[in-house]
């Protein structure tokens, strides 16, 4: 009768989680021996790991899973590559059942052995399974010596040359240097609940090394397949000794065992610690993996990346982030319980569903130092697993003198921006993603007059809506639902309600809906004499007049309420303002005349308003100004403005103080 190899597998792990608990000698001794005489008819007693399949998080539907090791009793501590006995015991569970990742875990530390490593252990299983009928001696050598025995099989004629090249063990073992090269594992804290790989890459030549603010270390490697980045988190710099204790301590929070909200990890650590524990440091790492985004915070950490992306299958795909405009693979990947716990730690910070009933996020959360970041999510059945992309967000407000010390746009070019917004204009911020649209746009916000209030309509919250608060402004913001779900505030709620807040200036994060017609409606009855704006997507003004009057159904006269379109655009790293053109209305409908477009030096004026030919020049006179003083106030305004950019008087406690009755002190 044959004999059914994954029965056994699951009668230990019946007999383990029936004993959990009960760990006699006795026990201990039965289990490792029954799941050892599974794979070669004996037991090993140089290893007492104990092997167990498991599916990842949210991937139920894929027949591979993952073989965790647990080698905390061994005395090898599941180390693949020094230890034989460790070898035998995981290339005879592999000859059982097969799985795409091999993880390890002892004392805190996991070793974590995927890729080409993960592929000759499972083309050493496969090969034991199928020569064992043909040789056992050679299929016991294969579970402690993979390599050993390929060699030896290679040479042979008959059964055994043709297995060893079936089950590609051969080509496996030809491409490996030993087996500090063959098994080479991603090693850090099993908290992490990610994979980095430490060593740098082959074949790789070192261009340049950062200390990023949270204490990892950035490297940057020229390889053969381009430019790599190469993280190296504090939690993955840790000794052995400091892992195990991490691991302690990280127990003893998760069993409750200490309270005190954010002080818990260090009240956790100090719990467990010893004279000799680094208290500041363990307590730091548990906080950023217990508290935190995990090791996403050390990439959100450096100031040179502005986007992250982790792609479904997360534990299959290499983390990639974004560096001064350039897209670059990372030595970093998620687990799928990794993704799987910030997908719930999303939850609940943003307070929205994401599930397979609604598998796409799209939220703002908190880093622990208070900034903020971007987050868009997908999960099955959208997509296979649990996939994210992120935006960082620096934790500064920009100002319009900032975004022309940064050369975003021109002073004159600004000033014209800042009156129009001061004297109640009605305007979209326009362009592509990540081109900078949210930016400016709430850098227009502190042009506003500081007695206006200000209601603000977003989905993910990204307008500087605390920094205006913290000087002075009164500001009212709206959260809305996108997914229409019952008891949901629409954009379209979130505009009305705003119109009955009473007299203020009104901020659409973005116009993409439904509620494209009630914000004409306010720009038509000019919201009480205040500011109207917002952002649309749109790559200059005539796209934007596409995308409302014929996707989002606003008609074209009411359009035409519109003042001004400014467009945004991004070259690499770079944001700059690429168009401002005012809209005009006449017996031909709506059309667009350019104030400012690309020039040799940047953004030029196209010599209209100088020359009193701007329509919108001429809306912002008040009662009692020509359009020669309308002129002449933003020539001081740029005159402000740039010399606010050139002093480095750039935030907004700057401006404001610079702003106090539109003098500069």
């Amino acid at each position: 009768m044959p004999v059914d190899f994954d029965a056994g597998l699951d009668l230990v792990d019946v007999a383990r989680r029936s004993l959990a608990g009960r760990r006699g000698s006795l026990v201990d001794a039965a289990t490792a021996g029954f799941g050892a005489m599974l794979s070669d008819g004996s037991p090993d007693e140089g290893c007492r790991c104990e092997p167990r399949f498991e599916t990842p998080a949210g991937r139920a539907g894929r027949r591979t899973a993952e073989l965790v090791v647990d080698a905390d009793d061994c005395p090898g501590e599941g180390d693949l590559a020094s230890n034989p006995d460790c070898r035998a015991t995981v290339v005879g569970a592999l000859a059982d059942r097969d799985a795409d990742v091999v993880r390890t875990v002892a004392d805190g530390v996991s070793r974590t052995y995927e890729d080409a490593a993960a592929g000759l252990l499972l083309s050493a299983g496969r090969f034991v399974e199928r020569v064992r009928f043909h040789d056992e001696t050679l299929a016991a050598r294969a579970e402690r010596d993979p390599l050993g025995a390929a060699r030896e099989a290679a040479g042979r004629a008959g059964a055994v040359g043709r297995i060893v090249a079936e089950t590609g063990l051969e080509e496996g073992a030809a491409r490996a240097d030993g087996y500090g090269d063959a098994l080479r594992p991603a090693v850090g804290p099993s908290v992490a609940r990610s994979r980095v790989r430490v060593r740098p890459p082959a074949d790789a030549s070192l261009l340049d090394r950062r200390e990023l603010p949270s204490g990892a270390t950035v490297r940057l490697y020229d390889t053969p397949e381009g430019t790599r980045y190469h993280l190296t988190p504090v939690a993955h710099s840790l000794d052995s000794s400091a892992a195990a204790t991490l691991a302690a301590a990280y127990d003893c929070l998760a069993r409750g065992r200490v309270e005190g909200g954010s002080r818990a990890p260090g009240r956790a650590v100090r719990h467990v610690a010893d004279d000799s524990t680094p208290v500041e440091t363990l307590t730091d790492v548990l906080r950023q993996y217990t508290r935190g985004n995990g090791v996403l915070d050390d990439l959100f950490s450096d100031p040179r990346v502005t986007d992250v992306a982790a792609s479904a299958p997360v534990e299959e795909n290499a983390v990639r982030v974004t560096v001064d405009g350039e897209r670059l693979r990372t030595n970093v990947r998620l687990t799928a319980d990794g993704a799987a716990a910030l997908a719930s730690r999303f939850r609940r910070a943003s307070g929205r569903a994401f599930s397979r009933a609604t598998p796409a996020l799209d939220a703002a959360v908190t880093r622990p130092d208070g900034t903020k970041v971007r987050v868009a999510g997908v999960t099955a059945p959208a997509s296979d697993g649990i996939g994210f992309s992120f935006r960082a967000h620096g934790d500064d407000a920009w100002t319009l003198p900032g975004l022309v010390a940064a050369g975003t746009l021109s002073a004159d070019a600004a000033a014209l921006l800042s009156v129009a917004a001061e004297r109640g204009s009605a305007a979209l911020v326009a362009g592509t993603r990540g081109a900078g649209k949210t930016t400016l746009l709430g850098s227009l916000l502190w042009e506003l007059p500081a007695a206006t209030r200000l209601v603000t309509v977003e989905d993910t919250p990204e307008l500087p809506v605390e920094a205006l608060r913290e000087n002075g402004r009164d500001v009212q913001p709206l959260t809305v639902e996108l997914d229409g779900g019952a008891g949901s505030f629409s954009p379209d709620d979130a505009l009305r309600t705003a119109l009955r807040l009473g007299d203020g200036a009104l901020v659409v994060g973005e116009v993409r809906g439904e509620e494209a017609g009630t914000l004409y409606e306010a720009m038509r009855v000019g919201a009480h004499g205040n500011a109207v704006l917002g952002t649309i997507h749109g790559d200059s003004a005539a796209a934007v007049r596409e995308r409302v009057v014929s996707d989002l159904g606003v008609p074209e006269s009411a359009f035409g309420a519109t003042d001004l379109v400014v467009t945004c655009a991004r070259d690499g790293p770079d944001r700059r303002v690429e168009r401002i053109e005012e809209v005009r209305t006449g017996g031909e409908g709506v059309r667009f005349e350019t104030l400012y477009a690309p020039g040799a030096d940047g953004l030029d004026a196209t010599g209209r308003v100088s020359r009193g030919d701007s329509a919108l020049v001429d809306s912002l006179a008040k009662s009692e100004e020509a359009y020669a003083d309308v002129l002449d106030a933003l020539d001081g305004r740029a005159a402000r403005i740039e010399r606010l950019a050139e002093t480095d008087r750039t935030r907004p406690e700057d401006v404001r103080t610079a702003y106090r009755g539109r003098e500069v002190n």
